[in-house]
Parts: structure tokens; sequence; C-alpha cells
């Protein structure tokens, strides 16, 4: 039984683990929330002390943590766990960094003769529970097929970008897109309201014409128009706000340093720049159809 070290047991984390061990992995996992390690330990992982601790022994190194900045401090300056992964170990990590983050990652390990790669997940909490996400790697070719029954335990579908770092260009890529398209979805929605039109008609006309996206689909920002999204439970449980905008955040950094032009991108910052900044930012991203109600 391949054995997985599993830091960071978010609101993806969580889930990601429990399903390594249904899979059949044996999953030691550490987090600094001590009820997230007692969720972990229920769904069958053992716990950790530490994440040095997790990793003696491991094969697998898998990590889901909120910035590079921390990334880098676990694995690299602070923590230093690249000096204590086994030499045989596969580093697969999770988190949404930027991608020089990744490739400093990937550097410092390979340097260590120890195989990494940046894996940034797409979904939300709903498929990381299921097993059904999307992984954007960057790495070599090989790294990544080694990673693949680990991956697969966790996801549906998995993507080889390119390099060290090209994970993390597609996931930003992708989230700035879906900023945009929740935006478009959440205003043409209230627009509807505003003028006598249900919601969920509405939602149901647009999925069957040329409007169709996945925020109408899998995630419709309306209250009770889909029965399991985070609209319809007050926003909570979700993709909070504050990623969204950590998101967006990366992608125009990227597209500074590239010349490139991203105005939808750079006003659905700005929105959520707004919306966070009103107390929102641990509430779920498509709580944003809020600024277009009326009085807000």
């Amino acid at each position: 039984m391949a054995k997985v070290a599993f830091i960071g047991l978010g609101n993806m984390g969580g889930g990601m683990a429990a399903n390594l061990v249904k899979a059949g992995f044996d999953v030691t996992a550490f987090d600094l929330s001590s009820a997230a390690l007692q969720a972990s330990v229920e769904a069958g992982c053992s716990a950790a002390t530490s994440a040095a601790e997790s990793v003696a022994n491991a094969d697998y190194v898998v990590s889901m943590l909120p910035n590079g900045a921390i990334v880098e401090s676990i694995y690299i300056d602070n923590d230093k766990l690249l000096d204590v992964i086994p030499k045989a170990a596969l580093v697969i990590d999770c988190s949404t960094i930027a991608a020089q983050n990744s490739r400093r990652l990937a550097s410092e390990a390979n340097n260590r003769g120890i195989r990494a790669i940046d894996a940034p997940v797409s979904g939300g909490v709903a498929a990381a529970d299921a097993g059904t996400l999307a992984f954007m790697c960057g790495g070599k070719e090989a790294d990544f097929e080694a990673a693949r029954d680990v991956l697969s335990a966790m996801g549906a579908n998995l993507f080889l970008a390119g390099d060290s770092g090209a994970g993390q260009v597609a996931k930003m890529c992708n989230n700035m897109l879906l900023a945009v398209h929740m935006v478009g979805t959440a205003e043409s929605l209230q627009l509807g309201v505003d003028n006598g039109l249900d919601p969920a008609v509405l939602s149901e006309i647009m999925l069957n014409s040329s409007g169709a996206n996945w925020s109408l689909e899998k995630y419709n920002p309306y209250p009770g128009v889909m029965e399991n999204a985070p609209a319809s439970r007050n926003y909570e449980g979700g993709f909070m706000n504050m990623l969204m905008l950590k998101d967006l955040g990366l992608a125009l950094d990227a597209a500074t340093g590239s010349k490139s032009s991203v105005p939808m991108g750079s006003l659905a910052r700005s929105l959520y720049a707004l919306h966070a900044g009103k107390g929102n930012e641990q509430r779920d991203f498509s709580s944003i159809i809020e600024q277009f109600k009326k009085g807000e």
C-alpha cells in the first residue's frame, strides 16, 4: 500500500485526502487546524503532529496550501521539508500559487534528487468531495505519469500543461475566465429578476441558449435556483471571495509580466475587491450577485 503524506486539510484538502483513503492509499495527514485534522482521522487518515512527521517514509507528498509564501516556507525556507522527504518520493503540490513559486519548488526539489510537479485543481468543494476534480499539471512527463494513480483517486480529468509552473498558468487562466463568466451570469440573472422574470425560468432559458456556461449549469448564483449550490445556503461552504481575489491577482501579475491585455479580468478583480471589502471575504464567490442588487 503506497504511503501518502497530505498537508493542508481545508475545504478542498479534506475531501481530497478522504478520497485517497477510499482508493486504498495509506494517508498520513497534517494541518494546523485540530478540527480539520480530526475530520481527516474520521475519514481514515492517520494524524501527524507536524509536517515533517507526516512525510516520514512517504511515497508521495501532496500539499494543498493557501499561497506561495506558505508553500515555499514549508518546503524550503522554514520547515525545510525537502531536506527530510525521502529521495524516492514524488511531491505533488496542488496549491494555487504563482508559477515562479512552483518553479522554485521544483528546482529546489530536483537539486535534492526529489521529483516534484505542480498540480492545481478546478471543480470546487463538491468536486473535491466527489473525487471529480480537474488537475492542471506542470512538470516532467515521467513525473506526471508517476503521479497519475494518486491524481486519479482525487480527480476525473488530468492534464499536463507543460514544464514546471505551466499548471499554475493554466489554472490562473481558467479562474480568470470563471470570474468573468460568474460576474456576467450574476448581472444577467439580476437584470432578469429586476424586470419581472423568475430566476429559475431565466436560468433554464439561458442554459439552452447561447448564454450557457458552467456558472449557470453547475453553480447558479441566484438563491433557491439550484438546491446544492452555495447560493442556496447563504453562500457558505464554497470557493471564498478572498481566494478568487487572490487568483485574479495572480492572473493580473502574470499579465503585467507578459504585457498581456486582460481588461475583463481587471474589471472582475475590481468587482471582487469591492465585494470582499464589504465583509464578504469568507463567503462564496457566487455572492458577487449581491453587487448587482438594487441598493447595493
